[in-house]
C-alpha cells in the first residue's frame, strides 16, 4: 500500500465528507431510511462520484485516484462509521469489491476497471459469501467452467449462488469468487450481463440504509480477460491478501460507531439531572457506562493506528493484526453502543434517538469481513505458532519490552501491559504442556486474550508516543498525552486481570485442577501482582472522566 496522502490533503477529505454529511445525511434523513428500509442509491452514488468521489481515496494515482494508504483509508473509514454505517456499508463494497483486482491484477486489468471506478465511480459488489459455505472461502460451490476452442481457453461460464452481498441489487461491477479447473479464482462481471441476476433486499436487523442481496450466476459467460491476475487457482490467495487492510477498514466501523453511541450519550449527561446533580458527575453512571468503554475503544484505536502505520510501511498484509483490530473495535463498538442505551434509559431504547439505530447497525461490524470468533481463531492459531517457535518466550520477551517502557515513561500504564503479557505467556505454555487446544473453546478464548494483551501494549505505547510528541502526524488527537496516559493504565488493569483470572480458569478448566495448584499456577501466573496493580483505579477514572467531559 502506497504511503498515503499529507496531513492537508486527508484533513481537506475529512473536511469534505463531514460537510457533506452535514448536508445530505442528518438524523432525521437517516432515522427516516432506516425506518424505511431504504437504500440510499442516489446518495451513496454522490459520495462516490462526482458530488465528493470517496472511491478515489483507495484508487492509486496511476489510475486517476488520490493513493491514499491504510492510515487514511483508516480515518475515513472512522468517520464513515460515526455518521451511519449503512451508508458506510455501501461504499465498504466497492472498496472490498475492487481489492481482487488492485491485490491480483494484470495491469491492463488495473488501468481498465480501476480507471472506469475512478472516472464513473462505479459501485462494486464483492461476490465471495456463500448460503453453505459462510466465510469458509475453502468450500465454495460456484463454479467456473472453461470455454475453449481450438484448445485456447476464450471464456468462462460461471453458475452459483452468493449470499449477504451489499450493494448486490445496485453493482455495476461484481467481484465473483468461483471454482475454476484449476481452484477457486476471481473473476469480474458486469451488471447487465446475461444470467446475472440478485433476489429481493434482506430485511435485516440493522444496516437496514445498505442494500444485501443475494446474487445467483446462470450459464453467465465471461471472457478470459475477466479472471482476475490471468492466471487460476489464485482467488484464495488473493483474498488472504487483502484481510489485513480490509478487516481495518471494519475495525474503523465499529470504532466510529461506538463513538457515535458515545458521543450522544456524554452530552445527555451533563444535562440529565438526577438526585440534585447531573449525571455526569455520578461515578455510578460515568465508571460504568462510559469510561470503561472510552478506554477500550482508544485500545481498539492504537492497534488500528499501528497495523496501519506498519500496512502503510510495506511490511506485509498483517492479516492477525488486522484481526485482532477488527476483533477489538468491533466488540468495543457494540459493547459502548449497547451502554450508550442504558446511558439514555428510556430514551435510548426508542426509535426516535440514534443510540437505539448504532447498536442495532454497529453490530454487524462483529459479523461481516469474519465474525468475532474467526478473528478469535485467526488470533489464537498464528500466535499459537509464534509461542511454539520461541519455546514459549514471545510473550515473555514482549513483556520485557514494556517493562524497559515502563522506566522511560511510568505514566503510562506498561509495567501493568506487562504484567499482562507475561501472565499470558504463562497460560500459553500451560496450554501446550496440557494439550489444552484440543479444546476449540480454549483456543478462542486464547484468542480474546491475546488480543487484550496485546491491545493493553498498544496503548501503552501509544500513550508514550504522544508524550513525546512523535504520533503519527494524521493521528486521531482526541485526548491529551496525560489523558491518553490515564486511559492506558486503566485499560492495562482491565487486561492484565482479564488474562490473569481467565487464564487460570481455562488451565484449570480443561486440565486436572490438582496438577495446577501443585505447579503453582497463580504463582506463575503473578496474580497478586495484578492484584496490586489495580491500586489507583477509581482515582484514575475520576480522572479519565475529567477528561472525557473537558473538566481537567
Amino acid at each position: 500500500m502506497a504511503a498515503g496522502l499529507d496531513k492537508e490533503t486527508l484533513d481537506l477529505t475529512l473536511e469534505a465528507f463531514r460537510d457533506f454529511a452535514g448536508d445530505k445525511l442528518s438524523d432525521e434523513v437517516l432515522l427516516e431510511l432506516d425506518a424505511k428500509d431504504e437504500f440510499p442509491i442516489a446518495l451513496v452514488r454522490e459520495l462516490c462520484g462526482e458530488g465528493l468521489g470517496i472511491q478515489l481515496l483507495f484508487i492509486e494515482e496511476e489510475y486517476g485516484g488520490m493513493g491514499g494508504g491504510a492510515f487514511d483509508v483508516y480515518r475515513v473509514c472512522e468517520e464513515m462509521g460515526r455518521v451511519d454505517l449503512g451508508v458506510a456499508t455501501g461504499v465498504l463494497a466497492t472498496f472490498l469489491g475492487s481489492d481482487p483486482i488492485h491485490f491480483g491484477g494484470t495491469p491492463e486489468q488495473k488501468k481498465r476497471w480501476m480507471t472506469r471506478i475512478a472516472e464513473e465511480g462505479l459501485l462494486m459488489a464483492y461476490c465471495a459469501t456463500e448460503p453453505e459455505a459462510g466465510s469458509d472461502l475453502g468450500a465454495l460451490r460456484s463454479t467456473a467452467e472453461r470455454v475453449e476452442k481450438d484448445g485456447k481457453v476464450l471464456g468462462y461460464r460461471l453458475n452459483g449462488n452468493k449470499q449477504w452481498i451489499s450493494n448486490g441489487g445496485y453493482a455495476d461491477l461484481y467481484s465473483v469468487l468461483a471454482v475454476a479447473p484449476d481452484g477457486p479464482s476471481w473473476f469480474i462481471v458486469e451488471q447487465g450481463t446475461e444470467g446475472l441476476s440478485h433476489g429481493q433486499p434482506e430485511d435485516k436487523h440493522g444496516i437496514r440504509a445498505s442494500n444485501t442481496a443475494a446474487v445467483s450466476f446462470t450459464d453467465l459467460y465471461v471472457d478470459a480477460d475477466t479472471l482476475v491476475g490471468g492466471v487460476e487457482g489464485e482467488g484464495l490467495t488473493q483474498a488472504q491478501a487483502v484481510f489485513g487492510y480490509t478487516r481495518l477498514m471494519v475495525a474503523a466501523f465499529g470504532l466510529g460507531g461506538g463513538w457515535a453511541a458515545l458521543d450522544r450519550a456524554i452530552p445527555y449527561s451533563t444535562e440529565r439531572i438526577q438526585a440534585g446533580g447531573p449525571l455526569s458527575e455520578k461515578q455510578g453512571y460515568t465508571h460504568k457506562l462510559i469510561v470503561p468503554h472510552v478506554a477500550w475503544l482508544e485500545a481498539s484505536r492504537a492497534y488500528i493506528e499501528e497495523t496501519a502505520e506498519r500496512i502503510d510501511a510495506g511490511e506485509g498484509t498483517l492479516n492477525t493484526e488486522g484481526a485482532i483490530a477488527k476483533y477489538m473495535a468491533s466488540e468495543a463498538g457494540l459493547y459502548a453502543a449497547d451502554a450508550a442505551i442504558q446511558a439514555l434509559g428510556g430514551y435510548g431504547y426508542t426509535r426516535e434517538y440514534m443510540v437505539e439505530k448504532i447498536r442495532r447497525d454497529v453490530r454487524i461490524t462483529t459479523i461481516y469481513e469474519g465474525t468475532s470468533e474467526i478473528m478469535e481463531m485467526t488470533i489464537a492459531r498464528d500466535r499459537w505458532q509464534s509461542h511454539l517457535k520461541t519455546r514459549g518466550q514471545h510473550y515473555h520477551d514482549a513483556a520485557r519490552e514494556l517493562e524497559t517502557l515502563a522506566g522511560a515513561h511510568p505514566e503510562v500504564g506498561a509495567a501493568i501491559a506487562a504484567l499482562a503479557l507475561h501472565a499470558l505467556g504463562e497460560v500459553m505454555e500451560r496450554a501446550r504442556i496440557g494439550r489444552l487446544t484440543r479444546n476449540q473453546h480454549v483456543l478462542l478464548r486464547l484468542g480474546e486474550l491475546i488480543a487484550w494483551a496485546e491491545s493493553a501494549a498498544v496503548l501503552a505505547k501509544r500513550a508514550a508516543r504522544a508524550a513525546e510528541g512523535r504520533l503519527d502526524p494524521k493521528a486521531d488527537l482526541r485526548f491529551s498525552s496525560p489523558a491518553l496516559a490515564t486511559l492506558s493504565r486503566i485499560f492495562a488493569r482491565q487486561a492484565a486481570l482479564k488474562v490473569g483470572h481467565q487464564g487460570l480458569q481455562l488451565v484449570v478448566g480443561a486440565g486436572e485442577p490438582q496438577a495446577a495448584e501443585s505447579a503453582g499456577l497463580e504463582q506463575a501466573l503473578d496474580l497478586a501482582a495484578i492484584h496490586r496493580a489495580q491500586s489507583g483505579l477509581i482515582t484514575d477514572m475520576d480522572r479519565a472522566a475529567d477528561a472525557i467531559y473537558r473538566r481537567d
